[in-house]
C-alpha cells in the first residue's frame, strides 16, 4: 500500500488543482461581454463578406486521419526502444497494430477520402471507360 500513496497524492492534488482552478476562473471572470472580448480574435479587422462556402468534411477527415498516423508513429518510438525485452510477443503485437492502420488507411482510400479532386477524377474514368467500349 505504501508504494500506492504517492500515486494516490499526486491524483488528489491534479483533481483538487482542477477545481480550485475552475472556482477561481468563476470567480474572477467578467460576467458580462466586454466590446474587446466580442471583437474579432485573429486578425482584429472585421470580415467584409462571409465566406462563400463551408471547409469541405475532407479537410476535417484527412487531419483526423494525420492525428492517427501520428500517434501510430508515437506508438512505434515506443515500440521500438523497447524492441529487445518485448521478443516475438512484441514483434507480433505491433503487427496485428500496423496491420489494422494500414487497413484503416486501405479502406480510406478506397472509399476516396484522400482524393480531393474528385471531379476530374470522375471525368478521368468515365474517359477511361468510353475508351474500353470503344
Amino acid at each position: 500500500m505504501n508504494s500506492w500513496l504517492p500515486i494516490l497524492v499526486m491524483l488528489v492534488v491534479a483533481i483538487g488543482f482542477a477545481f480550485v482552478s475552475l472556482g477561481v476562473t468563476y470567480l474572477i471572470s467578467p460576467k458580462k461581454a466586454t466590446p474587446e472580448k466580442l471583437a474579432p480574435y485573429e486578425c482584429g479587422i472585421f470580415p467584409e463578406v462571409e465566406p462563400s462556402q463551408r471547409f469541405p468534411v475532407k479537410f476535417y477527415m484527412v487531419a483526423m486521419l494525420y492525428i492517427v498516423f501520428d500517434i501510430e508513429i508515437i506508438f512505434l518510438f515506443a515500440w521500438a526502444t523497447r524492441f529487445n525485452d518485448l521478443g516475438w510477443y512484441g514483434i507480433a503485437a505491433i503487427s496485428i497494430f500496423t496491420f489494422f492502420v494500414l487497413e484503416t488507411l486501405y479502406y480510406v482510400w478506397k472509399k476516396g477520402v484522400l482524393d480531393w479532386n474528385t471531379p476530374r477524377r470522375e471525368r478521368y474514368f468515365k474517359q477511361e471507360l468510353q475508351k474500353e467500349v470503344a
